[in-house]
């Protein structure tokens, strides 16, 4: 399939799962995942209507990002080093992976150097694997009120990768649970202003995510494809 109907196909994909959950479908955001193809290929995605792109390392995405600045919306997706920082704010208008009070002041300190605030997911390792980065559950509440003085950061939603499962419905749980603690975060009035986004959902699995609440999804072989960069 071409760009353009991979991209039709996940929209009525979406219309589908928004309309078994009483959802609408405008309330859900795509992040095509570039970071397995080529610059000339996100270029491509975003003419095809993909605004939001979503990479994972800053050495990765710097072509791309010089490619389509003013032209796409950036989300950082991965994991992010305090020494990336400085690389990546700036740069990205998101970043989905606060997970520790070192990042966060790393972040602030380079937001307020640059006059600007971040919109930062918080990632929360729901399943508890160790393969995965995250706040426990538990320490969620905490973590958000320790942020809170720190103004060069925008907190506006929750973030969590699911366990691969063969069937997508294995990861029903985990979203739920990430759904049930923004509500839980927010009715603690322990934020200045509530979360209203969930980061949640991937190739395999965001028809479900989105059943549970995902306002944004990570899609990348399902949308813009694998190839070889090596090749």
């Amino acid at each position: 399939m071409s760009l353009e109907q991979r991209l039709q196909d996940v929209e009525r994909r979406i219309a589908e799962a928004c309309a078994r959950s009483g959802r609408d479908p405008g309330d859900v955001n795509v992040v095509a995942v570039t970071k397995y193809v080529s610059a000339n290929t996100a270029r491509l995605a975003v003419e095809a209507g993909m605004r939001h792109i979503g990479e994972n390392r800053w050495p990765a995405a710097e072509e791309k990002w010089r490619l389509l600045e003013g032209q796409a919306v950036f989300h950082y997706i991965g994991s992010l080093q305090s020494k990336k920082v400085k690389d990546v704010v700036g740069k990205f208008d998101y970043i989905h992976s606060l997970d520790r009070m070192s990042l966060a002041e790393e972040i602030h300190k380079r937001a307020v150097i640059l006059g600007i605030r971040v919109p930062c997911f918080l990632q929360v390792n729901v399943s508890g694997e160790d393969s995965k980065h995250g706040l426990a559950p538990a320490e969620l509440a905490g973590f958000a009120a320790s942020i809170r003085g720190l103004h060069g950061i925008k907190p506006i939603g929750l973030m969590t990768m699911a366990p691969v499962a063969d069937d997508p419905e294995e990861t029903r749980p985990v979203f739920s649970r990430l759904s049930t603690l923004l509500r839980e975060l927010n009715a603690s009035g322990v934020l200045d202003e509530p979360l209203t986004e969930l980061s949640m959902g991937m190739s395999g699995d965001f028809e479900v995510a989105i059943e549970e609440g995902a306002t944004w999804v990570r899609l990348g072989s399902v949308l813009v494809g694998h190839e070889d960069m090596n090749g």
